[in-house]
């Protein structure tokens, strides 16, 4: 028997108060910030308390390799339940027959496709960066850009995707691959039409639907899969959820193909807390309060959207059908960079945004984009995002009116009333004492 004391006998029993509290200190200072201030970046959303528990339980450290029931390692029974788990009710979820939840990004399940379905050089139609498409669905500084030859669709004079654009260039293009969805397109899109021209060019089928996920999973959007080839999202945003990627299809051959694209493919070990907080999120929006929440969300993003438009701020495509909306800065002389940082020194969390024909740099950019998912997750209704409108609008003037320099007395007043309104409204009570 060995009578040795442990090597390091705090090992698992110090907290991090006391055992790194540089570290401490930054999760406080942050766990501060969202308690006082109001998030609007679209990406971005309030887990559950579950989802915690999840994401810092000893899951963390199982290591495994491949598919449920077939891994790699050893002592992967229980990895096993909790992948299973994820699997299923996202199936169960979106009404489709095979989902992979491995990705750790939404970028990887894209990249994962890419893998699956084409060969380096093949051309894929994506929309433009500045029309509101994402990184991964082609751009040039991208992995996606570089290896693959893209072409991008934009949208017309009103905001909205031109389907007649697209089905030119596809024809033009012949493309193996066409991509719907993005990260700053705020209106329905025509998933049916989209398929219709695939299908005429000989084209599959890609759906990102990382921004309104949720919605659909709430019955407020449409779905894309009984138009895509593959579906994929993120878990994060309007799920609720940590953040990681889910891919799903109806294909069993394509479903088989895309499990290799993720492992071995672009991935190796699956992050498995993360893989317990997607079960969590994911039977979270199973349940029929959910279905209330994604209502919610829409509603909020629309009242902040009519907000804005009724005090002069101009909004792409007039308004949106999805949990985000972009306000064009371009008539108020603004930049985004300017604007969001103004914002965020009152209390309101935005990001710096490209609009359709920006010439500004993608560190400037003449936009602001923003997201109801996370404000919905706290409570707030349409009085409180109607509150939040006008208090963008009187920044926005303000900085406006003074030839975009920034008002710090405005920004001092409004966050003195976000604080007000978070305090009315808090979040994770309890958590970090």
């Amino acid at each position: 028997m060995n009578d040795s004391p442990a090597l390091e006998p705090g090992y698992f029993l110090d907290r991090l108060q006391s055992t790194d509290p540089e570290v401490h200190a930054a999760l406080a200072d942050e766990l501060r910030r969202q308690q006082e201030g109001i998030e609007l970046i679209a990406s971005e959303n309030l887990v559950s308390r579950a989802s915690l528990d999840a994401l810092a339980s000893v899951i963390v450290n199982k290591t495994v390799e491949g598919r449920p029931g077939a891994r790699y390692y050893g002592g992967a029974a229980h990895a096993d339940r909790i992948e299973a788990l994820a699997i299923e009710r996202a199936r169960r979820l979106f009404g489709c027959a095979f989902a992979n939840v491995q990705p750790h990004s939404g970028s990887q399940a894209n990249q994962a496709v890419f893998l699956a379905l084409l060969e380096p050089g093949d051309t894929v139609l994506g929309m433009a960066l500045d029309a509101g498409g994402h990184l991964s669905h082609g751009a040039a500084v991208n992995l996606t850009g570089k290896w693959f030859d893209p072409v991008r669709y934009g949208t017309d004079a009103a905001g909205l995707i031109d389907l007649g654009e697209v089905e030119r260039l596809a024809h033009e293009h012949r493309p193996r691959l066409i991509i719907c969805g993005g990260s700053a397109y705020p209106r329905a899109i025509d998933f049916a039409g989209f398929r219709r021209i695939a299908d005429a060019v000989g084209a599959m089928l890609l759906a990102d639907m990382a921004h309104f996920a949720g919605l659909v999973a709430g019955g407020a959007h449409p779905s894309p899969l009984p138009h895509a080839h593959v579906t994929t999202a993120t878990t994060y945003k309007n799920l609720r959820g940590a953040r990681g990627g889910i891919i799903l299809t109806d294909d069993a051959d394509l479903a088989r193909r895309l499990d290799s694209a993720v492992f071995p493919g672009v991935q190796g070990s699956v992050i498995l807390n993360a893989v317990a907080a997607k079960a969590v999120c994911l039977g979270e929006a199973l349940k029929p309060a959910f279905r209330a929440y994604a209502a919610q969300v829409l509603a909020n993003a629309r009242c902040v959207a009519d907000t804005l438009m009724a005090r002069g701020i101009a909004i792409v495509a007039g308004g949106t059908d999805t949990p985000l909306l972009v306000a064009d800065l371009r008539p108020l002389g603004l930049t985004g960079a300017a604007a969001s940082d103004g914002l965020e020194a009152a209390g309101l969390t935005c990001n710096k945004n490209a609009v359709p024909g920006d010439t500004q740099p993608p560190r400037v950019t003449s936009g602001l984009r923003f997201g109801a998912a996370a404000g919905t997750t706290r409570g707030f209704r349409e009085a409180e995002f109607r509150q939040i409108g006008d208090w963008i609008a009187d920044l926005l003037h303000a900085m406006a009116d003074a030839g975009g320099a920034r008002d710090k007395a405005e920004e001092q007043a409004v966050r003195t009333e976000v604080r007000a309104l978070c305090r009315a409204f808090p979040i994770y009570p309890g958590l970090g004492t």
